[in-house]
């Protein structure tokens, strides 16, 4: 009997329950519709936010694509060079497309061509190109025989250390500056940290043949 009974309360609370949605429904049907419609254009928004940013990334990705390929034919065909520079930009990936075109011209020792194309990338945020361009203007410098400008340069990379960039490049070529600059001592003592820290990469293993030919001399 107590079970039958228990059973009966819990069926007249459901149908209460039930009961009680129904109503609320009836006196706020307005403001259930405009919830509902609110709702479906949410959705509706987040899919299309969806749809374009996969477009995005797309076209990004062709832009990537395309500086990549011509990167390499701009050697053979510099009548190509005119595409490049209309691809680079201030983008994801356009940025690429300046410093492509600033390798170009720092292979041609045209330097004066080159470094407004960096400058373009300094104005962006600091990740991999932005210090594969300075690395570029610090060899500019060396070749410019301005070595204490590129000295300067690889100091302060040096000091800062980024996560994005291998310090063993800068190392490598701020010893470079010394060794240029006749700063014999100053530069075997960089070769030989690269030497110890960095012996099984390509800056490491140059390095240890610069200490040979360094000390050699001495």
């Amino acid at each position: 009997m107590k079970r039958k009974t228990r059973h009966q309360l819990k069926e007249d609370k459901f149908q209460k329950t039930i009961t009680n949605v129904v109503e609320f429904s009836k006196e706020h049907t307005k403001e259930i519709s405009i919830a509902a419609m609110g709702v479906a254009v949410l959705v509706v928004a987040y899919a299309i936010f969806l749809l374009i940013n996969a477009q995005q990334i797309k076209k990004q990705n062709q832009v990537l694509d395309r500086i990549f390929t011509l990167s390499s034919e701009i050697r053979e065909d510099p009548a190509k060079l005119a595409e490049l520079e209309k691809l680079a930009g201030m983008g994801k990936f356009s940025r690429l497309g300046y410093l492509e075109l600033a390798k170009y011209w720092f292979e041609k020792e045209d330097f004066v061509k080159s470094i407004p194309y960096l400058d373009e990338i300094f104005k962006g945020k600091k990740d991999l190109v932005f210090y594969q361009a300075k690395d570029l203007l610090g060899q500019i410098y060396i070749r410019q025989k301005k070595y204490d400008d590129a000295i300067a340069l690889y100091g302060e990379l040096e000091e800062k250390n980024p996560e994005e960039y291998i310090l063993d490049a800068v190392l490598f070529h701020k010893a470079q500056a010394h060794e240029k600059k006749g700063e014999t001592d100053e530069a075997l003592a960089l070769y030989k940290r690269l030497q110890e820290e960095f012996s099984q990469t390509y800056y490491g293993y140059d390095a240890s043949a610069k200490v040979l030919n360094l000390e050699g001399k001495k």
